[in-house]
């Protein structure tokens, strides 16, 4: 199992970056001519969450990276025995790969509509069908759903540490969003927030 855990987690997350930001980045820019990346870079509280996510990542992409080349260091260092069950294992594999197809899909539902951040500057589209029937944000679940079955995978203070940072900035990045759809869309989003929750519909 650690063989196959040393080669799937970098490969993973290698995929996971270019599908989900690099090559979703590349189509949208296409479709709108400038880049969806509009986090800001001003002294704002909005854009010191946005360095955060940036640091989460390439912290994240480092650690992958350390597991694939250094793993006599890496799989022993804060690793949290007790969970190190194969089974437990085996469902953190099969979280990440559902995580990351529900993050593809969510994006190509999106559209051109996708962004990295609040873009205040360009009218988009409210959109309100497929996941987004049953979750308000249905990429930051799937973020989060990845770093649950990453922690399972690889049981690790440090896998802990990713989901518990990325998951606390994932929900001030969902606030800030909701107040700027309320702005945007008004009625129209209050009505589909009521629907809606903002994590997962469960019936």
């Amino acid at each position: 199992m650690a063989d196959f855990i040393q080669l799937f987690i970098p490969i993973y997350f290698i995929c996971f970056f270019f599908i989900s930001f690099v090559g979703i980045s590349y189509k949208v820019a296409r479709q709108i001519g400038k880049s969806p990346n509009v986090l800001p870079r001003d002294g704002s509280a909005y854009a010191l969450v946005g360095s955060y996510f940036k640091l989460i990542l390439l912290a994240l992409f480092v650690y992958t990276m350390l597991i694939l080349f250094l793993p006599e260091y890496i799989f022993t260092m804060f690793k949290i025995n007790f969970l190190e069950i194969c089974a437990l294992q085996y469902a953190g594999v099969v979280l990440m790969i559902v995580a990351l197809i529900w993050v593809i899909i969510a994006q190509q539902q999106m559209k051109d509509s996708w962004r990295i951040g609040i873009d205040s500057t360009t009218k988009t589209e409210l959109v309100t069908h497929g996941l987004f029937r049953i979750s308000r944000n249905p990429i930051f679940l799937g973020m989060t759903i990845s770093l649950v079955g990453f922690f399972l995978a690889f049981p690790t203070v440090i896998a802990l540490s990713f989901l518990l940072i990325g998951s606390m900035l994932m929900q001030i990045q969902i606030r800030l969003e909701e107040e700027y759809l309320l702005k945007e869309y008004g009625q129209n989003y209050l009505a589909y927030k009521k629907k809606v929750r903002r994590i997962l519909n469960l019936y």
